[in-house]
């Protein structure tokens, strides 16, 4: 099936919703200490903006998003056909002002990734794909062009992107295991699995015992529409859209070439 429709939406509810973001990040006073439970009224106006538009254009589809608001509270929120948002996915990196979120926007066909948009609206890098259609970037005013994973073929040549952790000089069990040469550290899924498509980065590890659709769906079609893997810690397939929405097998993404490698380097560690 062709999803060119569901992306081009995708696609423009992103925007809107980052153009509305990027005035609100203009006037929001820095939060320098964000938990990374925050919620802010942005992530509510934007999950707003992105939710509406989609309504719009498919009104009997189903939505999964991270925010409780009235859109969503009033929709379906598991069916065949479902939209899986992420409004501000690292709300920390909007408060604390570095630019690292992104907004997240997937749809997920009878329970398969159809389509996957991951806009960085501070840095103005827009990572998008469909299903058989290959993953395309554009940054800035430049014509999208195809983006591909990495060929780094051993562990200790590679670059790992993860969430920040207390002390970076510091690594953790599985990043010791791993053997990275670079850490890259950011607040946001979809920035680091857009890394990963985007052959900037090597590998993404996720080690949280549990998180939901809207942090993972969209960035995960990037990576493998770009050519890379992406699994649970231990090779789980990753599924969307069960009641819940939970996530609770970790997740490693991978240019693919290192997959295995990196799987057998976990193994034991967790």
């Amino acid at each position: 099936m062709d999803y060119a429709r569901e992306l081009t939406a995708a696609l423009e509810a992103a925007d809107r919703a980052g153009r509305g973001l990027l005035d609100q990040y203009s006037r929001f006073q820095v939060i320098p200490d964000a938990p990374a439970s925050i919620s802010t009224e942005a992530d509510r106006q934007s999950q707003e903006t992105i939710l509406a538009f989609l309504r719009e254009q498919f009104p009997e589809d189903a939505f999964c998003a991270e925010e409780e608001t009235p859109i969503l509270t009033a929709a379906a929120h598991t069916g065949p056909r479902l939209w899986i948002v992420d409004p501000i996915d690292g709300t920390r990196g909007f408060a604390r002002k570095n630019g690292e979120f992104s907004v997240m926007v997937a749809f997920v066909d009878q329970g398969r990734m159809a389509a996957g948009v991951v806009l960085e609206p501070v840095h103005r890098r827009l990572t998008y794909a469909a299903r058989g259609r290959g993953c395309w970037r554009r940054d800035g005013d430049t014509e999208p062009v195809p983006c591909r994973v990495s060929t780094t073929r051993r562990l200790n040549e590679a670059t790992l992107t993860q969430s920040h952790s207390r002390n970076p000089a510091v690594p953790s069990a599985p990043v010791r295991a791993l053997g990275p040469a670079r850490v890259v550290e950011t607040y946001s899924a979809g920035i680091k699995l857009a890394l990963v498509a985007r052959g900037e980065a090597d590998l993404y590890l996720n080690t949280y015992d549990a998180f939901h659709d809207w942090d993972i769906c969209a960035g995960h079609l990037l990576v493998e529409e770009a050519g890379g893997s992406v699994t649970g810690l231990a090779g789980q397939t990753l599924h969307y859209g069960l009641p819940g929405a939970w996530q609770r097998h970790g997740l490693l993404a991978s240019n693919g070439v290192l997959h295995d490698a990196a799987l057998a380097a976990l193994r034991g560690v967790r």
